[in-house]
């Protein structure tokens, strides 16, 4: 677990930024094309701002292959001018020696990160 919360946080500040190519190698490998692609067809290096994020809790599976992230987010996109702030649900998972993000509830990717 000593690696994972470092790559969370890691993952995060990439977003907030708008470094989505440093974000997807926090994603599995098979999610990396798409959640650029998304990014790109959003225009999300312009238009989304990822405001503050905050990570509220860390729990790890049983057999310490996963983990279940909560977060809570505040972000807003382009034309709307509203600020959302969301607890989003993330599923980490460890392969290949490394803790990577396969699933995301809620925030600004929903629906793109299955």
């Amino acid at each position: 677990m000593e690696g994972l919360k470092p790559m969370v946080e890691d993952f995060h500040k990439r977003i907030r930024w708008k470094d989505f190519r440093g974000a997807a190698r926090h994603i599995v490998p098979e999610s990396r094309e798409p959640f650029l692609r998304a990014r790109a067809e959003q225009q999300d290096d312009r238009d989304l701002s990822i405001t503050d994020f905050e990570i509220l809790e860390i729990a790890l599976a049983p057999d310490g292959m996963r983990a279940l992230v909560t977060t809570r987010l505040g972000w807003m996109r382009l034309p709307s001018p509203s600020e959302q702030t969301e607890t989003i649900s993330s599923e980490f998972v460890f392969r290949d020696g490394e803790w990577l993000l396969e699933r995301m509830e809620g925030g600004p990717f929903a629906g793109e990160l299955p």
